[in-house]
Parts: C-alpha cells; sequence; structure tokens
C-alpha cells in the first residue's frame, strides 16, 4: 500500500477542472474589457476612405438603429473632410435591400452625392465585410481606411482589415441599443471577445509593415 502522501488526492481532477475554468474565464472577461475600452474611443485619421460595416434592415427597408447610427457617423466624417469617398458594406438579410443600398439611400438623403459612395453587397460577416471591400479599396487606390461599427465590434473588423493589408482605424457609432443599454453592451462585448479568443490569426494581426508585436488589447 503506498504511503498516504502519496495516494491520489480526491477532488484533484475537480480543483483542475476549477482552475481551467478560472483561467479561461479570467481571459474572456480580460479581453472583454479591453474590447470595450478600444471601441468606446474614438481613433480616426485623415484616410483614403471610411468603411461602413453594415446592421440590420428591417421591414419595408428601414434600416435599423444601428445601421442608422453607423450611417450618421460615417457622413459626419464625410463632411468633417476625414475620407473623400464611403464604402458601405453588407448584403441582404431577412428584409431587402442590401445593407449597403439602404445605408447609401440614407447617407444620400443627408446630403453625400451618390458619386462619393460605393456599394459592396455581397458580405454576410465581418470576415466577409474585410474581404470582399478589399478589391475595391484597392481598385480606389485605397491604403488607409477609416472603419465604422458599433463599438464592441471595432477591434474585430480593424484585425480583419489589417489581414487584408490595410492601415486601419476606428470610429465608433456610439448612439445604438447595443451600446447604450448596459445588458446589449455587455453581451455582445463578451460574445466578442469569444470571437477573437476562437480565432487567434485574427486576435494576433499586425498592421501593415509592423515589426513588433500587435497585442489585440491596445491601450485605451
Amino acid at each position: 500500500m503506498p504511503p498516504t502522501s502519496l495516494r491520489a488526492r480526491p477532488g484533484r481532477a475537480r480543483r483542475l477542472l476549477v482552475v481551467s475554468v478560472g483561467v479561461v474565464t479570467c481571459g474572456v472577461f480580460g479581453l472583454a474589457w479591453a474590447v470595450d475600452r478600444f471601441g468606446q474611443r474614438e481613433r480616426v485619421e485623415p484616410s483614403d476612405a471610411v468603411v461602413v460595416l453594415g446592421a440590420r434592415v428591417l421591414a419595408g427597408g428601414v434600416p435599423s438603429g444601428a445601421l442608422r447610427a453607423r450611417t450618421e457617423k460615417a457622413v459626419e466624417l464625410y463632411r468633417r473632410g476625414v475620407a473623400p469617398r464611403l464604402v458601405f458594406s453588407g448584403g441582404v438579410g431577412v428584409h431587402p435591400p442590401s445593407e449597403a443600398r439602404a445605408m447609401l439611400a440614407l447617407a444620400m438623403r443627408l446630403g453625400v452625392p451618390e458619386e462619393a459612395c460605393v456599394l459592396e453587397e455581397e458580405s454576410h460577416s465581418t470576415e466577409d465585410n474585410a474581404r470582399l471591400t478589399a478589391k475595391l479599396l484597392r481598385d480606389l487606390g485605397a491604403r488607409r481606411v477609416v472603419v465604422v461599427s458599433d463599438p464592441y465590434h471595432l477591434l474585430r473588423a480593424r484585425q480583419y482589415f489589417r489581414l487584408n493589408g490595410f492601415e486601419v482605424s476606428t470610429s465608433p457609432a456610439l448612439e445604438t441599443e447595443r451600446n447604450l443599454h448596459w445588458v446589449d453592451r455587455c453581451y455582445w462585448t463578451v460574445r466578442e471577445a469569444i470571437a477573437l479568443l476562437l480565432n487567434p490569426r485574427v486576435l494576433w494581426a499586425r498592421a501593415p509593415g509592423d515589426a513588433g508585436p500587435d497585442g489585440a488589447a491596445p491601450s485605451p
């Protein structure tokens, strides 16, 4: 019979499970905090184009609150002279038209000339947004872009555009339901943190020409 000190301790597996869960939980909520801090801050720099990421279109082609807030933010940046073009990215969801076309209609009502706008109408995810707008942006000669979306979405969006070779700054549409209501804000921010942790390639994407490590949790 082995000495008492060498016997397997009851509950050892349970303690290991608790520790593992604690590490994962700390990682998720730590990254969620960084995602939130990153997204709440205005980081606009003069750019070649403002890229607006789509959100739901409601029945009758009415822009959702998020879609309207993102478009209005992009129009504000255009009026400030941040970039000469607006690129609207988003395909058709449950209700037509495409998210991009709904944003275009709203931007034109707000005074943006149609010739200053470019549409990408096939995307259905953040990865699609970056990949499918990349060719349009290159055709425009764009190398530096401002990405507009809800705050919780901006860090992951920036990373995808970096993977496609662009220098990226970000601008949050703060007046959206998912940002103004704390339960929604927490839910969507934690969801984004999990999505980043599950995709390390995106998490560690660096700016073009950046030789140093690029943490996925920039300083707030």
